[in-house]
């Protein structure tokens, strides 16, 4: 049923966005209904009986309820509104040395145990087929704990008139700017998720994200030619503070008082620009093939550390049991073994974590009811380490897991996913401006673009939203049809700087795929403005005749 309604929905809300919707649809006044935490732990504690009973030496029980709307727009029109809900319990299981894993849409006491003697009963088909047993890392039960997205107005409560009209005034200034065409898209996200299993831990959390694209096209009349440019806001783990944010707004942290955890964003300015830029691309003068220095910004650079970082440092990617979705790895384990294997340059300090403020990974515990925590990946340009689930924790000597286990959803199993995985700020002051004036010949790009990479998230090509030459240390013309060519060793390498944290941000990805069956995650990766030396770069124009 979901899947049709997938489809359905899909076509007609998303559009040429390709934006994927998932549940069924609801009422809006429905979002704002949760089941309690005492109803939750009951359905829980059936579960983890019944798998213990039948003979389960671990089990655990992830109840969820999902909730998305989407309001999306062109031009002056509202498209299409939706609200869906996905509601649900997994069971995943330990017995006889082997996972099982069930799930089941009938939140009954019955319905509940079922599952649970279900996945038992998978996991003792396993076994006669398994070499190694399961070995968990040790985890200890927190008891009964709750953590929540920390949100200054929750997107329940906003009218849709409202984000209707904000969307609107944003396509407007974009038109008005030179855009023939505006598209524009909030996503938004919040889920009732609530963590269950032998190991003593009752988690509930409260997660929300948002995220508002947009799509700005001009057309030339005259010729047929046609620019886009998209918008180059990050997605985030916020409330919708995030679009409306004010200078009063505080949120409670740890240890005090802190500001909004991240920038606000100004959709309707970012929109007037990207209406102007895409009119300025219609006259952009075409890229010359070469060697050029990139200067990088973050909006750009975190599609690169997504691939060629991110997912290369996956471990079950790094041991051949994931393939899916462009390969293995090429960062193998005698690599890491090594202590020395140069991923990049002693500028290169990237680190892997669940816990920065406003990203899309931040959450309290994963989905095997692991605490979240940061760690390094690659330290002074050294690959040091890997992303560890509890069952991959003791191939790498870990003592522990990294928690950074996912499921997309309460129907599918969690596994190994990427965390935020960001390149750390430079330690040297230095700013964009700063770092432009040293570059005699090279290239300025911004925001994100088609990409393709290999099987061992090694060779690459990126492309971008905006590019402008570099001359003799000042930003000049805008460019196109660029797009650079490296390998991820050679690239990360060629680092030289990287601008200090007064121009670090993240951006981020909602729909980050990986498994077969497929599953989608969400993830931020955070830089500074970097520069990367001697970088092929090509021209991707296509002549015809």
């Amino acid at each position: 049923m979901e899947r049709r309604t997938f489809l359905k929905i899909g076509a007609g809300t998303a559009g040429a966005m390709l934006v994927p919707v998932f549940g069924n649809a609801i009422a809006a006044e429905e979002m704002s209904t949760s089941m309690s935490v005492a109803a939750k732990k009951a359905l829980a504690d059936t579960a983890l009986n019944a798998a213990t009973k039948a003979g389960a030496s671990y089990c655990d029980v992830r109840i969820g309820r999902y909730l998305n709307q989407y309001v999306v727009t062109r031009d002056l029109n509202v498209e299409n509104v939706t609200n869906t809900e996905s509601a649900g319990v997994g069971v995943r299981v330990v017995c006889n040395g082997a996972y099982g894993f069930a799930a089941t849409n009938d939140m009954t006491p019955d319905g509940i145990a079922g599952a649970a003697r279900q996945a038992v009963a998978i996991a003792k088909a396993n076994a006669r087929l398994q070499s190694e047993p399961v070995r968990l890392a040790p985890v200890k039960g927190v008891g009964e704990v709750a953590w929540a997205t920390p949100v200054v107005r929750d997107w329940r409560t906003v009218p849709i008139k409202d984000k209707a009209e904000l969307l609107i005034a944003a396509n407007k200034a974009g038109m008005d700017a030179g855009a023939s065409f505006m598209q524009s898209m909030l996503f938004q996200v919040h889920q009732q998720k609530y963590f269950a299993s032998t190991d003593g831990s009752y988690i509930d959390q409260d997660i929300q994200r948002l995220w508002a694209p947009f799509s700005a096209t001009a057309v030339d009349k005259a010729s047929g030619k046609f620019r886009s440019r998209n918008g180059l806001s990050a997605p985030v783990g916020m409330g919708y503070e995030y679009l409306d944010a004010r200078p009063e707004h505080k949120l409670k942290a740890a240890g005090g008082v802190a500001t909004l955890y991240t920038k606000s964003y100004d959709i309707i300015e970012d929109a007037r620009a990207a209406g102007r830029d895409a009119r300025r691309k219609l006259a952009a003068k075409s890229v010359t093939p070469g060697k050029y220095d990139l200067m990088l910004s973050p909006e750009h650079l975190y599609l690169t550390i997504h691939e060629s970082v991110g997912h290369p440092t996956e471990l079950d990617r790094v041991l051949g049991y994931e393939a899916n979705y462009a390969g293995t790895s090429f960062a193998t384990l005698d690599k890491w073994e090594s202590k020395k294997f140069n991923y990049g340059s002693p500028h290169v300090n990237i680190v892997a974590d669940k816990t920065t403020p406003g990203s899309l990974g931040n959450v309290g515990y994963d989905d095997e009811g692991v605490r979240t925590k940061r760690w390094d990946l690659i330290r002074d340009g050294i690959l040091v380490s890997y992303q560890a689930t509890r069952d991959q924790a003791h191939i790498i000597g870990k003592t522990e897991s990294d928690g950074c286990s996912y499921a997309d959803s309460w129907s599918n199993v969690q596994f190994q996913r990427m965390p935020n995985v960001s390149l750390q700020a430079g330690s040297k002051k230095l700013t964009p401006d700063e770092m432009v004036k040293d570059i005699k010949k090279g290239i300025y790009i911004v925001g994100d673009g088609s990409f393709s990479i290999d099987q061992q998230r090694y060779n690459f090509q990126f492309g971008g939203q905006l590019f402008y030459e570099i001359n003799n240390g000042k930003i000049g013309h805008m460019l196109e049809d660029v797009a650079y060519q490296s390998n991820t060793q050679d690239f990360w390498n060629a680092c030289t700087a990287v601008c200090d944290e007064r121009d670090w941000r993240m951006g981020g990805s909602f729909f980050d795929g990986k498994g077969q069956p497929p599953q989608i995650s969400i993830v931020s990766h955070g830089s500074s403005t970097a520069r990367f030396n001697g970088i092929n770069v090509i021209n991707t124009a296509r002549k015809i005749g």
